[in-house]
C-alpha cells in the first residue's frame, strides 16, 4: 500500500475515533446529573456549556454582575493606585516610602561624588552603574532608617554631575534642595500614571519613568552631552540624575529634572501641545480638575488668533524650537509636547485686589471685635506673613539652575525685575488678542519616546482609520516639521513693531508708504459694498495692544 493511502486510513481512523468519543460523551452527559467542577464554581450542564452553582448560566452571571463605580476604576492609572483611605502606592509600595528612600540615596551619592576629583568626561562614564545597599540598621557607608531594606542604583553618576555643573548647580545646593525637606507629591499624575515629586524650593522635579524610557535616556546621554555643549540654552528637559529604587524585587526608576511651572506662580491656563488634532481635546474628567491641562483643539478654540510676542522674542523662540526639533529628529524622537503655562498679569492684579478687599473687610471686623491684646497679636501675624512672603519671593528669584527659565532658554539675557515688582520672573512676555498682558512658562517634555516598532504600527493603524497627517504618532521628520509649523503659525504670532529705520532709508520708505496709501485708496469699497471687509483675517497692530494696557506698554517687561 502506498504511503499516501496509509496516511488517508490514519486520518479516517482518528476522525471516527473522535466521533465515537463525542457520541459517548453526549449520551453519558444526558444520563448523569450535572457535576460541579473542581473549583466549585461551575457545573457542567452539557458539552461546552456551564452553569453557575446557583443555577445561573455564565451569560446571566456576567449580565447581572455588579459593576464597580467609574470612580473606583479611575483610582488606578498604570502602576499608581489610590487606596480607599487616600494612601497612594506605586507598584504596591507606599509613595512616601519611595520618597524617603530616594532622598537617602541621593544624599549618599552626591556626598560621595563630592570627594572625587573632577575630570574630563569619558565614554565609559555614560554606562557606569553604581549600586548601594541600605539595610534598616545602617552600615559603615549608609545611615540607619525605618524603611524596608532597599538598594539604590545610580546611573552615570559622573556624567550627571557634569550636567549639573554645566547648569551651575553646586553639589551642596542640589543636596539641600533634594534632601533638606520632604518632597511634595503632585496630586495630578500623568496619563501613564507616573509619580511626580517636587522639591520644597520649587527647583527640581523627580518623575518615575518606565524601564524602556530609562534605557533610552541612558543611550541618549552621549548625544545629549554633545548638544548641551553646543547649545546650553534649550527648551529641552534638563536632566540632573537617573536613579532606580529596588525593594522586594520591584524596580522604580526615577529621573531628576528642572521644574518648568513654578508653583508660586498661578497658572491661569495650562496646555500640552503636539501640533496634532486627532483626539487632542481635554476630556470631561480633565476639565473638572482644579488646574486642567488643555490640548491642541482646546487652544485653537480658546485662542483662535494665537498668542502675540514682540518681534525679537518671537524670532528667538521659534529659532530655539527649530533647533531643538532638529536635535530630537536626529535621535528619532517623537510624540513630544510643548508644555505651556500661562500667567495672566491683568487677571492676577484683579484677583489680588479682590482678595485684599475681602481680607481687609474680614480683618477689620475681627480686629474691632478683638480685645486689645488680641489686636496686637493680629498685627504681629500680619507682619510675620509679609516678611515670609518677601523672603519667599527673594528665594524664588534666585534660581539655582542656570538657563532654567523660559526667557533664559531662548535668548542670551533677560531684563532684571525689581524686587518690589509683583511680576514673576522667568516668563516670556506675551499678549492675548484682547491685549491682556501674559507671561508664558514653556518647555518641551516627554522626549523619551523613540520611533520604535510599536509607534510605527500605531501610526499605520491610526492612519488607516483617520487622516494620517492629523494623528499624533508619526515618523520623526514629519512630526518635527508639523510641530514647528503649529508653534510658529498657530500658537505664537508676531506683534507688528513700529518701523525703525536710519535716515538713509527714509526716502525709499516714504515712497513705499505713498504707494501703500494709493493702493489703500484704490481698494476702498464703494458705498453699499461693506461686505468687502467681512471675513478679513485678524491683523493686530502695536496700537491695538497699547490701547488695552494701563501705563507704558513695555513697562512690565523693561524694568
Amino acid at each position: 500500500m502506498a504511503s499516501g493511502d496509509t496516511a488517508a486510513i490514519d486520518t479516517i481512523d482518528v476522525e471516527s475515533a473522535l466521533s465515537t468519543k463525542n457520541s459517548e460523551f453526549t449520551s453519558s452527559s444526558k444520563d448523569q446529573q450535572p457535576e460541579q467542577d473542581e473549583y466549585g464554581k461551575f457545573i457542567k450542564d452539557a458539552p461546552g456549556k456551564f452553569i453557575m452553582a446557583d443555577g445561573m448560566s455564565v451569560e446571566q452571571s456576567l449580565a447581572t454582575r455588579p459593576h464597580r463605580p467609574k470612580s473606583d476604576k479611575e483610582r488606578k492609572i498604570g502602576h499608581r493606585r489610590v487606596g480607599e483611605g487616600g494612601e497612594i502606592t506605586y507598584k504596591k509600595i507606599q509613595t512616601t516610602t519611595i520618597m524617603g528612600s530616594i532622598q537617602l540615596g541621593i544624599q549618599h551619592t552626591v556626598g560621595s561624588l563630592a570627594s572625587k576629583p573632577r575630570r574630563d568626561l569619558l565614554m565609559m562614564d555614560f554606562w557606569e552603574l553604581e549600586t548601594i545597599s541600605f539595610p534598616p540598621e545602617g552600615s559603615s557607608m549608609t545611615p540607619a532608617h525605618h524603611y524596608s531594606e532597599f538598594k539604590f542604583k545610580i546611573y552615570a553618576p559622573i556624567a550627571f554631575r557634569y550636567f549639573r555643573d554645566l547648569f551651575g548647580i553646586q553639589p551642596d545646593d542640589f543636596m539641600m534642595s533634594m534632601c533638606s525637606a520632604p518632597l511634595r507629591e503632585l496630586s495630578n499624575p500623568g496619563a501613564s500614571g507616573s509619580i511626580f515629586y517636587l522639591t520644597d524650593d520649587d527647583e527640581f522635579i523627580i518623575k518615575t519613568v518606565q524601564h524602556k524610557e530609562g534605557e533610552f535616556l541612558q543611550k541618549l546621554l552621549p548625544g545629549y552631552y554633545m548638544n548641551l555643549n553646543q547649545n546650553p540654552r534649550t527648551l529641552l528637559p534638563k536632566f540632573f540624575g537617573l536613579y532606580c529604587y529596588q525593594c522586594n524585587s520591584k524596580n522604580v526608576r526615577l529621573v531628576a529634572m528642572n521644574n518648568l511651572l513654578p508653583s508660586y506662580v498661578k497658572m491661569h491656563l495650562k496646555y500640552d501641545l503636539k501640533g496634532s488634532t486627532y483626539k487632542r481635546k481635554a476630556n470631561k474628567a480633565e476639565r473638572s480638575k482644579s488646574s486642567p491641562t488643555y490640548k491642541d483643539l482646546d487652544f485653537m478654540e480658546q485662542h483662535p488668533n494665537g498668542l502675540f510676542l514682540e518681534a525679537e522674542t518671537y524670532s528667538a523662540l521659534i529659532k530655539t524650537i527649530q533647533r531643538d526639533c532638529r536635535v530630537l529628529e536626529s535621535f528619532k524622537i517623537m510624540d513630544y509636547s510643548l508644555l505651556m503655562g500661562i500667567h495672566n498679569l491683568d487677571l492676577a492684579v484683579k484677583e489680588k485686589q479682590e482678595a485684599a478687599a475681602k481680607a481687609r473687610s474680614e480683618g477689620e471686623s475681627d480686629y474691632e471685635d478683638a480685645p486689645e491684646a488680641d489686636q496686637y497679636m493680629v498685627q504681629e501675624r500680619e507682619e510675620q506673613r509679609s516678611t515670609a512672603l518677601n523672603r519667599s519671593r527673594s528665594i524664588n528669584r534666585q534660581r539655582l539652575v542656570a538657563h532654567s527659565t523660559a526667557m533664559e532658554s531662548i535668548q542670551a539675557e533677560s531684563e532684571p525685575i525689581d524686587e518690589e515688582d509683583d511680576v514673576p520672573p522667568g516668563g516670556i512676555p506675551a499678549r492675548s488678542e484682547k491685549g491682556e498682558r501674559l507671561l508664558l512658562f514653556i518647555g518641551i517634555i516627554d522626549i523619551l519616546q523613540s520611533y520604535r516598532l510599536r509607534k510605527k504600527l500605531e501610526h499605520t493603524w491610526k492612519s488607516i482609520i483617520h487622516d494620517g497627517d492629523t494623528v499624533s504618532v508619526h515618523r520623526p521628520s514629519f512630526y518635527a516639521q508639523r510641530f514647528q509649523d503649529f508653534m510658529a503659525k498657530t500658537v505664537f504670532k508676531k506683534i507688528p513693531s513700529p518701523l525703525k529705520h536710519s535716515p538713509s532709508k527714509r526716502k525709499s520708505l516714504s515712497k513705499a508708504a505713498q504707494r501703500a496709501k494709493l493702493e489703500e485708496t484704490d481698494s476702498q469699497p464703494v458705498a453699499g459694498s461693506s461686505h468687502h471687509h467681512q471675513n478679513q483675517p485678524f491683523n493686530p497692530t502695536q496700537a491695538h495692544f497699547n490701547q488695552h494696557t494701563t501705563g507704558t506698554p513695555k513697562s512690565v517687561y523693561q524694568k
